[in-house]
């Protein structure tokens, strides 16, 4: 009796439906249950996420996850919750997503077409390209001139995908994170620094001397950040892009951008009348 009830618990089993992978895991019953949402970040993008010099972990888009997207996720929760940060870089983020140890990926991971076979991503919430940071005076001043040159890039970015298949000339070489990356330049370890215009403005910015470096070159990619989830997950989707879609709404997304990117902010970088339209056209404005 007991080998025949064991032969039926089998086969209910093996009949089963099978979850998709990344469905498995209902992240707002995730949420609800422990009372936080955990989300992936920088330690060292400034000023999109980093450790500040009185220790605090600060930036874009933290205040944008604390401010837009954890009211919506509470009212969808229907308690109070909380933010908890791990550090994510772009070879970890997907690992972390996938194997649940983060819920969210808020820093400055771009939506692209082959990363959505993996994650979903939110609404865009910053909109950029790939650009060149070197020692003044260079004679690197834009994609033209990177044959022979030894190119830094951070490991899988898409910055690097882009140099490794469209310009095969130059010497790229991939270091885990920014900081890692911006001290081979320093160090004269290679000749220019490839990563999203605004992350180089604000590597420059927060340099012990700003004035030693430039960003060059025009845009040779288009780099639309989104806050990456894990895949099949539409009602945590919802609620994260309706806490950026009343930000945008209601103007308190400009607010933010202002505080980190306006003439006071970290890095200043005025948002143009394009991109403020790209990021509206998404909510039907």
């Amino acid at each position: 009796m007991k080998r025949l009830l064991g032969v039926v618990v089998a086969l209910a089993l093996a009949l089963a439906p099978i979850a998709p992978v990344g469905a498995e895991q209902d992240t707002l019953a995730k949420i609800k249950e422990t009372g936080v949402l955990t989300i992936g970040t920088r330690t060292g993008s400034p000023p999109f996420a980093y450790v500040n010099k009185n220790n605090e972990w600060v930036g874009f888009s933290i205040d944008l996850v604390e401010m837009l997207v954890k009211p919506e996720v509470a009212k969808a929760v229907g308690k109070a919750i909380k933010i908890e940060k791990k550090e994510s870089t772009p070879p970890t983020r997907i690992p972390l997503l996938t194997n649940n140890s983060v819920d969210l990926i808020a820093e400055t991971m771009t939506d692209t077409a082959q990363r959505r076979e993996s994650v979903d991503f939110s609404l865009t919430f910053f909109y950029t390209g790939a650009q060149f940071l070197v020692k003044k005076g260079s004679p690197v001043k834009g994609v033209n001139d990177i044959a022979g040159k030894r190119i830094a890039s951070q490991q899988g970015s898409t910055n690097a995908k882009i140099i490794r298949e469209k310009y095969p000339q130059a010497q790229l070489r991939e270091f885990p994170d920014q900081p890692a990356a911006f001290q081979a330049l320093a160090q004269g370890q290679v000749d220019a620094y490839t990563n999203d215009g605004i992350q180089l403005a604000g590597l420059k910015a927060k340099a012990p001397n700003p004035g030693d470096w430039e960003v060059v070159g025009d845009f040779y990619s288009e780099e639309p950040y989104g806050m990456a989830m894990r895949k099949g997950d539409a009602k945590f989707k919802a609620a994260v892009d309706a806490g950026l879609k009343h930000g945008f709404e209601s103007g308190k997304y400009f607010e933010i951008y202002e505080k980190w990117f306006g003439p006071k902010g970290d890095v200043p970088y005025p948002m143009t009348p394009q991109v403020k339209t790209y990021l509206l056209k998404q909510i039907g404005k």
